[in-house]
């Protein structure tokens, strides 16, 4: 079925061939490519099902990929592929759009979940904002301090960035992220960030 194709765009071609073995494993229709350049050039008219995509490639990045894709009108949900210290770049993914947000190394089941989760989930995108009301009360039982470290994930800042700022340890901060994880029912920091998003999209 075209609309569960998964479109795999990373520069390395070991991680493309790995990927790709994996989510034939897992019965997806899979297309390789090696850069966003590639595939906006191959783009189909209607691209259906979803995009994987590294954030840091050479030409155009994950985040210029998402912004082309949308400049075309493109809806397809992105899944963004980040290295441990790209979480500010992860953040400002998904504020363009990205469906989800994975960091590497990550287990084959959380690539596998993702990808689900875009594909059942790309009809109801604009359905899922009525979770915007129940998120801002989740959000109005955080502490300040839980609050301000919540501000400090979303603008991608790492545990020891937030601590300096705050004049607390990054154990501290770990604690704090994991009470404000469980109050906002997150299962994984890309959730947290996208439930601030829905909460306040300026943000």
């Amino acid at each position: 079925m075209a609309s569960d194709v998964v479109h795999v765009v990373d520069d390395d071609v070991d991680v493309r061939k790995s990927l790709g073995f994996l989510l034939a494993t897992a019965d997806f229709a899979v297309r390789l490519y090696e850069s966003a350049t590639a595939f906006l050039a191959t783009e189909p008219k209607d691209i259906g099902g979803c995009i994987v995509t590294d954030v840091r490639m050479p030409g155009i990045d994950g985040i210029e990929f998402l912004r082309q894709l949308k400049a075309r009108g493109h809806s397809v949900p992105v899944i963004v592929m980040t290295g441990h210290a790209d979480v500010a770049l992860a953040v400002h993914a998904m504020k363009e759009g990205a469906a989800d947000f994975i960091e590497k190394p990550f287990d084959d089941e959380v690539l596998i979940d993702a990808i689900r989760s875009a594909l059942d989930n790309r009809n109801h995108a604009v359905a899922s904002h009525p979770q915007a009301a129940e998120i801002r009360k989740n959000l109005a039982t955080l502490s300040e301090r839980e609050r301000q470290v919540l501000d400090g994930l979303v603008s991608g800042l790492p545990n020891k960035t937030i601590a300096y700022d705050l004049g607390i340890s990054p154990r501290t901060v770990e604690i704090h992220r994991a009470n404000l994880m469980s109050k906002m029912g997150a299962g994984s920091l890309s959730h947290l960030v996208r439930m601030a998003l829905i909460a306040d999209p300026e943000h």
